[in-house]
């Protein structure tokens, strides 16, 4: 079991909960959170008890960016192949969160920018506190808007326009304009935050694994191919997934009339 120094961890109901736990510097990331990080959804592929992973904040933030004393203060020393070592993490992180073949939610509290922004633009799913204000905010440090995916993957949530206003400016957008451009998929009450979460988790776990998985590889897959491509590589996934025992599972319920009882090995229902 994974077992992470630089933020916390947990599993239940077939939920991985990850915690960002800074909660006094508004959970600004470490390079040791970074490597833990990238190293636990590297990991995380392989946790069978784990179909849906959660990360959030502790405190009023989810994420701050990177450290300022930490991160941004040490780079100032190194040359350019040390900088370009940092920057290939901090992106493997984003690479690492988007090839786990499970959900994953950011789960917004309070302040989400830089860096945490990223990883929270990097996650599939956002549920956000009216409180979660958000911000890309590089150019504002003499650096480019364009930092681990944005430029890639913000562009296809809100729109080229949008993205390049939020990437050039760096402003902070409230909750209901992240909302209304298509950033967050849900926003609540600050006191409602922790149980709509774990109601979306528990829901997607009790979900197809392999067919959820399947869904995101694709959603990958396809950003960048013609519809031809993308039709022939649908047909092949959804011809995959009908040998698997979920399928077969959906069938019965629906003649049984109840609840499909997806994620178990095959003819554990005897």
């Amino acid at each position: 079991m994974f077992d992470p120094k630089s933020f916390l961890y947990g599993v239940s109901d077939g939920v991985a909960w990850v915690t960002l736990n800074r909660p006094e510097r508004l959970n600004a990331l470490t390079f040791e959170v970074y490597r833990e990080l990238t190293r636990l959804f590297a990991e995380l592929q392989w946790e069978e008890e784990v179909r849906v992973v959660v990360v959030r904040g502790a405190g009023r933030a989810f994420c701050s960016g990177g450290d300022v004393r930490d991160i941004i203060g040490e780079l100032q020393g190194r040359d350019a192949q040390g900088l370009l070592k940092f920057t290939r993490l901090t992106c493997e992180l984003v690479r690492n969160i988007r090839q786990l073949r499970k959900p994953v939610i950011a789960s917004l509290n309070g302040t989400t920018a830089g860096a945490g922004a990223c990883i929270a633009l990097a996650s599939d799913l956002r549920v956000a506190s009216t409180e979660a204000r958000i911000a890309f905010l590089f150019v504002k440090v003499g650096l480019s808007g364009a930092d681990m995916g944005a430029a890639h993957l913000l562009p296809r949530l809100v729109g080229l326009a949008k993205a390049t206003e939020l990437l050039y400016t760096g402003d902070f957008i409230t909750a209901e304009e992240a909302l209304t451009c298509g950033l967050y998929n849900r926003v609540v009450a600050p006191d409602s935050l922790e149980s709509e979460t774990r109601a979306l988790a528990e829901r997607l776990a009790r979900g197809p694994s392999f067919a959820l998985g399947v869904t995101k590889e694709m959603l990958n897959r396809e950003l960048d191919v013609s519809l031809d491509t993308a039709l022939e590589w649908e047909a092949q996934a959804q011809a995959l997934c009908m040998q698997h025992p979920d399928y077969a599972e959906a069938f019965r319920a629906f003649v049984e009339k109840r609840e499909p009882r997806f994620n178990r090995a095959p003819g554990s229902d005897g």
